[in-house]
């Protein structure tokens, strides 16, 4: 494909009008005319769909993105070719996997060994013979690359045929027997000469000379050491009070214990070997749209922007990579019966454009911290390893950008860390229990211990309301006092370090240990367990964002509260006839004391409770409610027949509730001032989750949620507020400081640690299984980018296909469709059939020029209620104007009316339909 044209700047010259017109050719070479595309024009880039005549004039108007080389949005294959070439496949002959995989060996050798590597395959050069087994491996593989399956076939070589086979494996999730099984048919099917693997090890042998590994590093049964550096050569644990064994049993080399890592600085490098990743990674700073006010990604974001005035010479390069990390446990079992956890530490570049950060391709797992319990505080030492991968990384290492095809001196800084809140206390080093569990507020937190119900209620949140807020002088509807303090002014960095310079801490989970941990806070008074081992980075202490707030946490927590609560759900209402004594010692909120009644009480119904009919109508709302394919979990599901209850939802299932289904399950039910409040608190998760986050809008959430906590504490029970209501005041300012949730939260990663969870075959070593197994996918995903003639995760069709029916006339109609099931015929009253008809031709791009001409008809006429006139009246003039039309009427604004291509939306639709479910 010939896209020279696309480096002309006169949009009037020949060539380029006609490689506009190729490219809308082969744009619609696989839809029909006029569906929409996406309009690669400087304006739209890509983010907007129109229809073809639409992108046709932006191209010819406003002219084509010049970075947009790759036609990924309109339908070219994601393998490099050269951009530059301008003749095509004429022949009709695909590429076979072998000169896929002949571009990947060279792209590869190309990083390692420089442009005329090639050449110098036989050659003593020492740049070329440095490592002598890596070399000899390589040279191996490009053997096995010129290799032919078998005589006379040039389709598949040994090395494409192997990779095709185990791509094929993981895709399709096949087990180990049924692989050995299908090499066995091959072996006899084949001619004799064929080189066909034994086994599936015998295979994975082969592409692992790729150099695709992880590193084992022994670590203490008691998390007290790892066993590298100064202690790579002992036998026993160098911590005085546990001395346990580094191996099973005497004589045997066999570790106890053994850390996973998998090294950051050969993946970093590998993103820069493939020309088209090599080119997305510079995205952030060359082809992101900036804008002051609004934040789409990142790059956007206060903390991005703050660390790029302190380091110029870092971000002068869009190529230095900004990082993420995230950590969570999970059981790899399966079971709640066993306790076994085991923690992975991923690493995200955020250089990467939004369609592909955070996705599973593009993010590494750097370490598998083993079980069978978590590593709690202890996390520091199993962090060791990246922490001195980082600091090297942070000086600069010699890498080959594919993209320029030169060498350039790569460095990575980590911009923050994203994890649940158990997790913040093990990276930070704060602990997130007791009466400062806050770790912004810290020691402001304000915390009120409940006797009764024996949990720790996290209020006083009026502290955030503008100085002169009424509420601040208000007692009874509170906790009986007045409130004038200001708000919290979270510490920097450096005032953190200041407080944890002089903190020592001696690792292990030995009992002699665990014993002296077993105070309450430091001798401080405030909740340091320790100084992080991030603060070892030189840039660490000045980052704005340090440790993220988890918002699918806090929200999932939230969210199930507050269905717990009205729902009055059985052990996890808030609402317990405890609570109800606490709030009789605490002198608060009378009308729902406890009421003596002889030998027993009696719980007077609250406000924020649904009465059982109302139970009843939620319930039913919510098994009414059909979803989008993906957009949520059947719910229904969660809900007990007869019972009226809600339990079994996931995190994203509080997610979608909290946000769009609860101020429709409660429309009619509680008291207004409820309702009310329920109403904003939806408002604020939804707008913080936006994909595009305004600054005025964050700083007016900012404000409205100190309101929203106010109002919560007027009408709820003080054991409603636990820590994860009061982290809420928090996420606004987060959001302005790290751009959007989307970038920031946990879902990505749950979601891989499920696979993770699938990788485990053998139950004995669950660790080995995991690593093995992610190594394999890692090295077979670098290798589907270069494969065209098979589905790959790169170029797999979409979870939902909807080529099908499609009209054809009307753009409204004109995206394909396939429905469910078989028509039903119906009729429409009059009524109903002019709204449809009215909204069939508002929403037509074709009459946009008309319904502007229309509306400035009115305007003219009178400026009150435009809208509704046009709507009761656009129907009946665009019928008058066809009929003006045909009998040669000239429009008056000088154009005359196309009467044969507009006479279709004049007509009123059937009243005989037939209804499709689709």
């Amino acid at each position: 494909m010939d896209k020279t044209w696309m480096k002309i700047s006169n949009r009037k010259d020949k060539a380029y009008e006609l490689g506009v017109k190729n490219f809308l050719k082969f744009a619609y070479s696989q839809k029909v005319e006029n569906q929409k595309i996406p309009c690669p024009c400087t304006q739209c880039n890509n983010f907007c769909n129109q229809t073809k005549t639409v992108v046709e004039d932006h191209l010819l108007t406003q002219g084509i993105r010049k970075s947009y080389t790759r036609w990924i949005h309109h339908g070219e294959q994601f393998r490099h070719q050269n951009c530059g070439d301008s003749t095509e496949h004429g022949d009709g002959e695909e590429d076979s996997d072998t000169e896929d995989l002949n571009d990947m060996l060279h792209d590869i050798g190309t990083a390692q060994w420089g442009d005329n590597w090639a050449g110098r395959e036989e050659s003593t050069d020492d740049s070329l013979n440095a490592n002598h087994s890596d070399t000899d491996n390589f040279l191996k593989l490009l053997e096995d690359a010129k290799k032919e399956l078998y005589p006379g076939n040039h389709f598949y070589s040994k090395l494409s045929f192997v990779v095709t086979l185990l791509h094929l494996k993981t895709m399709s999730g096949w087990t180990i027997k049924s692989f050995n099984a299908l090499l066995e048919i091959f072996r006899h099917a084949l001619p004799p000469e064929a080189t066909v693997p034994k086994s599936f090890a015998d295979a994975k042998k082969l592409i692992r000379d790729l150099g695709f590994k992880s590193e084992k590093i022994h670590a203490c049964v008691n998390d007290c050491v790892l066993f590298r550096k100064e202690n790579e050569n002992l036998d026993t644990c160098p911590n005085l009070n546990c001395k346990e064994p580094r191996y099973k049993m005497a004589g045997s080399r066999v570790p106890r214990k053994v850390l996973r890592y998998f090294p950051l600085k050969p993946r970093l490098q590998r993103l820069y070997t493939h020309k088209e990743i090599a080119s997305d990674m510079r995205w952030h700073k060359e082809k992101c749209v900036h804008d002051d006010n609004i934040m789409r990604h990142p790059a956007d974001s206060e903390a991005w922007k703050h660390f790029d005035r302190l380091h110029p010479d870092f971000a002068v390069d869009p190529r230095n990579v900004r990082l993420g990390l995230a950590t969570d446990g999970f059981n790899p079992f399966g079971t709640m019966s066993s306790a076994y956890s085991i923690w992975p530490i991923y690493l995200v570049p955020y250089n990467l454009p939004p369609w592909k950060c955070m996705r599973d391709p593009f993010f590494f797992l750097s370490m598998l911290i083993p079980g069978p319990k978590s590593p709690g505080n202890e996390i520091d030492v199993y962090m060791e390893p990246l922490i001195d991968e980082l600091n090297e990384m942070w000086l600069g290492v010699e890498t080959y950008d594919a993209y320029s095809g030169k060498k350039f001196d790569l460095r990575a800084a980590l911009l923050w860390t994203i994890n649940d809140f158990p997790a913040y206390a093990m990276l930070s080093g704060w602990s997130t229990k007791g009466y400062q569990a806050c770790p912004i507020c810290m020691v402001e937190t304000t915390c009120v211990h409940l006797p009764h119900r024996k949990k720790l209620c996290y209020t006083g949140h009026r502290r955030f309301l503008p100085i002169d807020h009424s509420w601040r002088r208000e007692k009874k509807p509170f906790d009986g006092n007045v409130d004038f303090r200001n708000p919290v002014a979270p510490l920097s960095g450096n005032e953190i370090l200041d407080q944890v310079q002089n903190m020592e801490v001696n690792f292990g989970k030995t009992k002699a240990q665990s014993n002296a941990k077993k105070r309450k806070r430091s001798e401080s008074g405030l909740n340091w367990t320790k100084k992080s081992c991030f603060f070892e980075l030189p840039y660490w202490a000045d980052l704005l964002l340090r440790h993220n707030l988890d918002l699918m946490h806090v929200s999932k927590n939230v969210s199930e509260a507050v269905i717990a609560t009205i729902m009055d759900i059985e052990n996890k209402t808030k609402d317990h006839w405890l609570c109800r004594q606490d709030l009789k010692d605490l002198g608060l909120k009378k009308e729902l004391h406890l009421i003596p009644n002889g030998d027993s009480y009696i719980m007077p119904h609250a406000c924020y409770s649904l009465t059982k009919e109302e139970k009843k109508k939620v319930c039913e709302f919510l098994n009414s409610v059909k979803y989008p394919d993906g957009f949520a979990s059947n719910i229904c599901r969660c809900i007990k027949n007869g019972q009226f209850q809600i339990s079994g939802m996931k995190s994203h299932d509080f997610h979608i509730f909290i946000q769009r289904l609860l101020p429709l399950a409660i429309r009619g039910s509680l008291t207004k001032e409820v309702r009310q409040v329920l109403f904003e608190l939806s408002e604020f998760f939804k707008k913080l989750c936006a994909r595009t986050l305004h600054r005025e809008v964050l700083e007016e959430l900012g404000q409205k949620i100190a309101v929203i906590l106010c109002k919560l504490e007027r009408l709820f029970p003080p054991a409603f507020f636990d820590i994860m209501m009061h982290l809420m005041v928090h996420l606004p300012a987060e959001a302005i400081l790290g751009g959007p949730a989307q970038y920031r939260w946990m879902f990505p990663f749950e979601r891989h640690m499920a696979v993770l969870k699938s990788y485990v075959g053998n139950k004995a070593r669950p660790e080995g299984c995991i690593a093995e197994r992610y190594i394999d996918k890692e090295c077979l995903t670098f290798c589907s980018m270069y494969l065209d003639n098979i589905d790959t995760i790169f170029n797999k069709p979409e979870r939902n296909n909807d080529r099908g029916y499609n009209t054809g006339e009307l753009s409204i109609f004109s995206c394909p469709g396939r429905p469910f099931g078989g028509p039903k015929r119906g009729n429409f009253l009059d009524s109903e059939l002019e709204k449809i008809h009215t909204f069939i031709l508002n929403n037509c791009d074709e009459l946009e020029d008309y319904i502007n001409a229309h509306k400035m008809e009115l305007e003219a006429e009178s400026a009150e209620n435009v809208d509704q006139r046009h709507d009761r009246e656009f129907a009946k003039w665009v019928k008058q104007r066809v009929k003006l039309s045909l009998l040669g009427y000239v429009w008056q604004r000088g154009f005359q009316w196309r009467a044969s291509s507009i006479s279709i939306w004049a007509r009123q639709p059937s009243l005989h339909v037939y209804g499709l479910h689709g």
